[in-house]
């Protein structure tokens, strides 16, 4: 694999990622009924995924376990999701969904796949860990407040940790058997298009279903141009993973919070104050004693 290392391309791919991911985040916060824009956005991910798919030829046969492991902890992914967005604003359950997440894979890093990091490295994660609490609980009380909101985005970051270090590990075998990175990726979004949008087609009644196909219709467009976004961020993402450690790419994809905060602002109106500037100050400190970590 050569030395693992963080770049400055490596960085800015990142960084473009976090902004894809924000996006099509913040579409699915601005619509009427998350659970089927979650939906929408994943089962047209696939759609896109799928001719993309003929192109790069499937990952090599070692890399299916890691497929299916992934594509099993995704479904509790989009239930959480879901949950999470359901029963809070976006401004605060994104930012504790995906700030937890980094210290958790940064924490158990050197447990599940032997990679430690440097300490400087460490201040860099634990810069955008803090950095997005304070972007994201600009009113901590309120946070509390919602305790399903909070229990949702929590458990969504155990799951997020957990489905990091397969696909981390999967992705890796893929380059190391010198199969493209984007062929891992792509079969998991095909195949995982389909469980979500089932589970939340299965659970509507008659008239239900009824209201998803009128609901589709209107919002396709905007909910394809999401999938590819969610398509892109992950691939990029998966990509540098085989570039530099795993805990280092899972915090600099949370700069995903900070976009996805300006995105609400800007979008959805909702409030911006002196402690989510400070958090912004934080993040970008992180990112780059990750870049020198």
């Amino acid at each position: 694999m050569g030395s693992m290392t963080l770049t400055w391309p490596v960085v800015f791919a990142v960084l473009a990622g976090a902004v894809l991911h924000a996006g099509w985040n913040t579409l699915v916060k601005s619509s009427g009924d998350k659970e089927v824009d979650t939906a929408l956005v994943h089962f047209l991910g696939a759609v896109v995924a799928s001719p993309l798919l003929f192109l790069s030829g499937l990952p090599p046969r070692e890399t299916w376990g890691f497929i299916a492991a992934s594509l099993t902890v995704h479904v509790a992914y989009y239930i959480t999701l879901a949950g999470a967005y359901k029963h809070g604003e976006l401004g605060m359950t994104y930012p504790i969904m995906r700030g937890s997440a980094p210290l958790l894979v940064a924490l158990s890093s050197s447990f599940v796949i032997g990679e430690s990091l440097s300490g400087l490295a460490w201040i860099g994660v634990l810069g955008v860990t803090l950095g997005v609490a304070l972007v994201g609980l600009a009113h901590p009380g309120e946070a509390l407040h919602h305790r399903r909101a909070l229990g949702y985005a929590l458990a969504n970051a155990c799951v997020i940790a957990t489905y990091t270090f397969i696909d981390g590990q999967g992705v890796r075998l893929t380059a190391a058997a010198g199969a493209p990175v984007a062929a891992y990726v792509l079969l998991l979004f095909v195949i995982d298009g389909v469980p979500y949008p089932a589970l939340v087609w299965a659970r509507r009644d008659a008239a239900g279903r009824r209201a998803i196909v009128a609901y589709a219709r209107t919002r396709w467009p905007l909910a394809a141009i999401g999938g590819a976004a969610s398509l892109g961020s992950y691939l990029i993402a998966l990509w540098a993973m085989t570039r530099a450690p795993v805990a280092m790419i899972s915090a600099l994809r949370e700069t995903s919070v900070l976009f996805a905060t300006a995105f609400s602002v800007w979008i959805l109106k909702e409030r911006f104050g002196a402690q989510r500037a400070a958090g912004a100050v934080t993040i970008v400190g992180g990112v780059v004693a990750l870049r020198f970590g």
